[in-house]
């Protein structure tokens, strides 16, 4: 009975994590929005805190599997929680001083640890779980926290800084900084009193990365969460620009409004995924979901733009709902969401199955790959420029198509560790 409190201790600790990775790392949307204003930022240098999340993936994710194959998940989590207290430092401190590259230096560091505890949370749930299906609901479960904590922080920054103008500052946001600070301590100390069972961790050495990479499943699977990302992001990201487009004529902020729904839909799809996850293989449900995100983003691509459906926008910071009429294949978009919600977890689930000692390199690479976000949402940029908003989105449209692949042929373990 004393194992299994231990190992729910843990269980719950990861959970707390995964709220914690969305809240810190949904900060930096809206206080874009705020260093844009109050450093007279264009629109890319305000989105570059943003992005710094996705490049400080790039250059911690394998380090990140070392870290955790020396160290083991706990230690190495308890140094993301410092490395997170830094950057939130870093940001509060831009605030004070007023300096944008002090902002960008905090959103980097923060981004850093974003990217230790998702190599920590993801692989943890999973051995949890005992792999299988309930380790895919564990995922899944902690997904929900995440996208909580993300809806969450667009409430609080909305309470925080309302219409923002130009005398909005950083130092507005301090409140929401001092939350994710306090949230990051509390979780240092009781992770530290937490026992939690290490699972065996091969040395630290090249051959632990190249090893990982002769499993063809978890290559493959890597290439999923890279593509997965143009799924993800790719679809609400360009619904803005095509809300705005002359045609559709949404105005900015009403367009941002809709998009949340989308995320609104993530939460709901992974809550429904945890709660169905221990029942279900995580073949069937990404398989299910990839095939549903076809029907709909072709949906969305060709139905014709005359038939119109009012959608509901959600007004975070006032929390109300407003209703506006845009073509029908804009809800096809919106309903994307329920089905990236629980792909991301059922991915890495297939990716690590019988990875065994090699699933702490393994998951460094797989984080590495979340990069796929600046790659893919670049590309369907370029596709945008060249063939039409509309149109850009046979990208994530071919990138759901191999997802589907994975599912049905490519997840199939033919090796164990």
């Amino acid at each position: 009975m004393a194992q299994k409190s231990k190992q729910w201790a843990a269980i719950i600790m990861m959970f707390a994590i995964f709220a914690m990775i969305a809240f810190v790392t949904n900060l930096c949307s809206p206080m874009a929005t705020i260093v844009k204003n109050q450093f007279g930022a264009s629109e890319l240098a305000g989105q570059i805190g943003n992005y710094a999340n996705f490049i400080a993936y790039l250059v911690m994710g394998i380090p990140s599997g070392m870290l955790i194959a020396k160290f083991g998940y706990k230690k190495t989590a308890l140094m993301a929680l410092i490395v997170g207290m830094i950057g939130l430092g870093f940001e509060y401190l831009s605030g004070q001083v007023g300096n944008y590259w002090v902002y960008l230096i905090g959103a980097f560091i923060s981004g850093l640890c974003m990217c230790m505890l998702n190599c920590v949370v993801c692989p943890m749930l999973n051995i949890l779980g005992g792999e299988g299906k309930t380790g895919n609901q564990f995922i899944q479960i902690g997904g929900a926290f995440n996208s909580a904590a993300a809806v969450t922080v667009y409430i609080l920054m909305g309470a925080l800084i309302g219409e923002v103008s130009k005398d909005t500052s950083i130092a507005d946001a301090t409140p929401a900084l001092f939350i994710a600070l306090a949230i990051f301590l509390i979780a240092f100390v009781v992770l530290l009193i937490t026992t939690i069972e290490e699972p065996e961790q091969a040395p630290v050495e090249p051959s632990l990365f190249t090893g990982a990479l002769k499993f063809r499943h978890f290559s493959l699977g890597a290439l999923a969460i890279f593509f997965y990302m143009s799924v993800e992001v790719g679809t609400p990201t360009y619904m803005i620009s095509y809300l705005q487009t002359p045609e559709i004529g949404v105005s900015a902020a009403t367009a941002a409004l809709i998009a949340s729904v989308y995320w609104l839909m993530m939460f709901v799809g992974r809550t429904i995924g945890g709660s169905i996850g221990g029942k279900i293989s995580s073949r069937a449900m990404v398989s299910f979901v990839a095939v549903l995100a076809i029907i709909l983003l072709a949906f969305g691509m060709f139905a014709p733009e005359t038939i119109k459906v009012q959608v509901p926008g959600i007004d975070w910071a006032n929390l109300a709902v407003n209703f506006t009429e845009v073509p029908v294949g804009v809800l096809a978009f919106i309903l994307v969401g329920l089905c990236t919600s629980v792909m991301f977890g059922g991915i890495f689930n297939m990716a690590v199955e019988g990875l065994g000692k090699y699933t702490a390199a393994a998951s460094g690479i797989f984080m590495t790959m979340i990069f796929g976000c600046a790659v893919m949402v670049a590309v369907q940029a370029w596709a945008a420029d060249n063939f039409g908003t509309i149109n850009s989105y046979f990208i994530p449209l071919l990138s759901a198509a191999y997802i589907l692949f994975y599912a049905l042929v490519g997840s199939r373990v033919s090796k164990k560790d």
